[in-house]
């Protein structure tokens, strides 16, 4: 199953449903798009993810069939799980920065590629593969801020970390006759070290695992940002590998620079392909609760 969204400028195709959230009391409104699909196989993604936000009141959702509480405690066993495995395979991450035109249309980018391998001690770092030329315009970031980007940790909400975090049911989301469970997401409190979710999440209904997150993150300073990055919130799909897990293979963020006389729409899309195991031996779940994920160190 492909996954599908629509994009905010583009047409209605097809029988959608969309469902947005309006979250005063956490300072942003979160409005998102439909995701969901049945691990039957490797996910196959579509070459590009449009997206389309309505916003609205949400509506009260009905109890679920079994409790939150078993929702959340089953979803963070599969984030460790998912946690584990994604140290075990290489990858390649493609960054495209874009900026458009009054009309619509791309008038600069920037491409980055990167390969994750493991290097002498074992560990994954990211080394730069291809350096293109930039037609940018107005965006400027540097490798500050995609080390800021590799900072994020994959998989927030694992068993260990749950205890950082208030989850509230907000109820299902049915798209192309899969059922997902959706959850808004706050952290209790934050520090300077660490960044933490801030958002939603789509939780299979059937199978209990993380498929989608939308939202920010933050830490003591506030928002994750820097002086040349204007990006802040993310959503994020995941791909299911090897038909066992799920690990990162599209991430996307729009946003406007306000410049004197003129506004430019941006966007950041982040893709993660190629992925492969680093040795033959299966991966297993760790024997304890795993620390807060450590990205690959970039390489730029």
């Amino acid at each position: 199953m492909n996954l599908q969204t629509q994009h905010f400028r583009g047409q209605v195709s097809g029988t959608v449903l969309r469902v947005a959230f309006l979250f005063c009391a956490f300072g942003f409104s979160l409005a998102a798009s439909h995701f969901c699909a049945a691990q039957q196989g490797p996910l196959t993604p579509a070459p590009e993810h449009d997206i389309h936000r309505v916003g609205t009141e949400p509506v009260p959702p009905a109890p679920p069939s079994i409790p939150p509480e078993e929702i959340i405690k089953r979803f963070s066993q599969k984030e460790d799980e998912y946690f584990a495995a994604r140290a075990g395979y290489s990858y390649k991450k493609t960054v495209r920065l874009e900026e458009f035109g009054p009309d619509g249309k791309p008038s600069g980018q920037l491409s980055l590629v990167v390969e994750a391998k493991p290097g002498p001690d074992g560990k994954l770092f990211e080394k730069t593969v291809e350096r293109p030329q930039s037609t940018l315009h107005y965006l400027q970031m540097g490798p500050e801020d995609f080390q800021a980007l590799a900072r994020m940790p994959a998989y927030p909400l694992t068993t260990s970390q749950l205890a950082k975090y208030d989850l509230k049911y907000l109820g299902k989301e049915l798209v192309d006759e899969i059922n997902c469970y959706i959850f808004l997401v706050k952290p209790k409190t934050v520090e300077r070290a660490h960044y933490y979710f801030d958002g939603i999440v789509w939780v299979d209904e059937v199978y209990l695992e993380v498929v989608k997150t939308y939202g920010k993150w933050v830490n003591d300073l506030g928002d994750m940002r820097t002086a040349t990055m204007p990006f802040d919130i993310f959503e994020t799909y995941r791909e299911n590998v090897d038909g066992k897990y799920w690990l990162p293979n599209y991430m996307r963020s729009d946003d406007t620079i306000n410049l004197k006389d003129l506004n430019v729409q941006v966007r950041l899309v982040i893709k993660w392909t190629d992925y492969k195991p680093v040795s033959a031996a299966p991966v297993a779940p760790p024997a304890t609760q795993p620390a807060p994920a450590a990205p690959p160190k970039p390489n730029f």
